[in-house]
């Protein structure tokens, strides 16, 4: 079962880690990177180690920053070596890592990327139980706990090119989620 995921990503890729780690927080996964501004007193190397060890998962970012970056590569191989389940999140126009190079890789171009972590998303859903989703309401500013919608949903709103609609429990308000991230929005 999948409760925590690594994001393994270089410095340059921390905006999208962010906006993958988002996600996962909205649909109740924790995530680790050794990259976030937490921790700073301890060293590179535990919080990576520390990180790994408590996931059951590593989401590598692998942009054309990326796949060059000697920190995104060796936490693949360290990844590789502890035998977890690694997802690879691959810009389009980058080559796999050779540990890696078997892997099919969910891929996105500018543009696109929301979409790809909608991908890995339902991926982790196929893999392991996801119920609950997180909602931070945009209106009211206040966090609350729904089921998460089917993946039949999801689907139906993905191809109608829709959002999915939910209502704030604490403002009552109508709220629109986009289905590839589950984020709300106006």
């Amino acid at each position: 079962m999948i409760t925590k995921v690594y994001i393994s990503h270089c410095e340059e890729d921390e905006p999208l880690a962010q906006e993958l780690a988002q996600t996962l927080w909205a649909v109740d996964l924790e995530s680790f990177a050794c990259m976030y501004k937490k921790a700073r007193s301890i060293s590179l190397s535990e919080r990576i180690h520390f990180g790994m060890r408590q996931s059951d998962c590593v989401v590598s970012i692998l942009t054309l920053n990326g796949i060059v970056s000697p920190l995104v590569n060796q936490e693949i191989g360290l990844a590789f070596g502890m035998g977890h389940l690694i997802i690879p999140l691959a810009e389009r126009e980058a080559e796999m890592p050779s540990l890696i190079r078997h892997l099919a890789p969910v891929t996105f171009s500018q543009g696109s990327y929301q979409a790809a972590i909608g991908e890995v998303v339902r991926n982790m859903r196929d893999l392991t139980t996801l119920q609950w989703l997180k909602i931070r309401c945009p209106l009211c500013g206040e966090e609350m706990t729904q089921y998460l919608p089917p993946q039949e949903e999801v689907d139906r709103a993905l191809q109608a090119e829709s959002s999915l609609e939910t209502v704030c429990n604490y403002c009552e308000s109508t709220l629109s989620l986009d289905p590839r991230t589950l984020w709300p929005s106006l």
